[in-house]
């Protein structure tokens, strides 16, 4: 759910505007795209170079990347793949509709993804900003499955509301996502060929963006838990209107089943996108923690051990970092980054090697 984040974006960009070029705020290390301070990071590229880019996953293989972007003829986000280089761009959505978290199957030779195409030819309607600053979950989102060339997409377990936000087990045997057909939004997990549907969390509120482990034996995710009455109601009435208030998410894991579920992260910050490092003991995310400008925040990746411990900055941008992806060997991180773009609102995908 990238395209909630692009108001947000547009705000740190006008004020990176604000700053000066890039070059004279930053101080880089040799031939990198990398800012001081960023030890983990290495050989830094970008491999987009216009519009808004964002949520780009490894296939299995690791020779592409599966991302959804706005840009030229696509007024709204649609689904491209690419190689590592960042060469070889193609659509292998509908190219109509929104589009949104995208993935590879096992053998690279189909991919996931939701889409609105069936109910929207054009872009949805926008939410309303008079509400607050609010994000919409179209209940015309459903997944499709589709071939790896965009062929073929066929609706994968649709249901009444909101359906999206779908990954694989590195395992290559299960699928976990968000969905509404339940009346709320909470986590499912279910086999490749769509038997065996689970649902993970039943807790008042979103929970989503799940990822597994790479063992496949623990899921982590984001959430928001209204507590007070106020909070209830406020959610309620903005969850009957298909918006959510994207405030103050909370990293949580579970186990692959959807026992053991605990909260990680316990601060007033928005906290998303993370996902596991290889060694499966270790998170990676994005937050605009200890962020110095309430107005304009800005939002670097972190990582921290899953018993909560051991919180680290990955990233020192005033900007946005996030989306984080690791390859299966830790070698690698794939992110996005509005850091050195050619236009304010750009938001491009990078690619870096990792250092423990």
């Amino acid at each position: 759910m990238y395209w909630y984040l692009k108001i947000l974006i547009l705000l740190l960009s006008i004020y990176s505007c604000n700053q000066g070029k890039p070059e004279t705020t930053y101080k880089l290390e040799n031939d990198t795209l990398k800012i001081v301070g960023e030890k983990h990071l290495r050989n830094i590229k970008m491999l987009t170079n216009e519009g808004e880019n964002a949520e780009a996953y490894f296939s299995f293989g690791e020779d592409r990347l599966i991302f959804q972007s706005t840009h030229g003829a696509y007024p709204c986000d649609q689904i491209f793949t690419m190689n590592l280089s960042g060469e070889n761009k193609k659509i292998v959505s509908t190219g109509k509709g929104r589009t949104t978290c995208s993935y590879f199957l096992p053998d690279d030779k189909k991919i996931i993804y939701a889409s609105t195409h069936r109910a929207f030819a054009d872009c949805p309607p926008k939410p309303d900003y008079s509400q607050g600053y609010v994000w919409k979950v179209y209940k015309a989102f459903d997944l499709y499955i589709a071939n790896a060339d965009g062929s073929d997409p066929t609706a994968f377990l649709s249901a009444d509301g909101y359906d999206a936000e779908a990954t694989i087990s590195p395992k290559g045997d299960r699928i976990v996502f968000t969905s509404m057909r339940s009346g709320d939004l909470d986590i499912y997990s279910v086999n490749l060929d769509g038997s065996d549907l689970m649902q993970l969390t039943t807790t008042l509120g979103y929970d989503g963006g799940p990822f597994y482990s790479w063992d496949g034996s623990k899921i982590v995710y984001r959430s928001y838990h209204p507590k007070s009455n106020a909070e209830i109601k406020r959610y309620k009435d903005l969850l009957n209107q298909e918006l959510i208030e994207p405030s103050n998410f909370q990293i949580m894991v579970m186990n692959a089943d959807g026992t053991n579920q605990r909260q990680i992260t316990h601060n007033e910050y928005a906290n998303f996108a993370p996902f596991y490092h290889p060694d499966n003991k270790r998170i990676i995310f994005c937050s605009n923690l200890n962020s110095q400008n309430s107005r304009h925040p800005d939002f670097n990746l972190w990582m921290i051990n899953e018993d909560g411990s051991g919180l680290e900055q990955i990233t020192f941008f005033k900007g946005f970092d996030g989306f984080p992806m690791f390859s299966r060997d830790g070698k690698k991180l794939v992110f996005a980054s509005n850091r050195f773009n050619r236009q304010p609102r750009d938001t491009n995908v990078f690619l870096a090697d990792w250092v423990d």
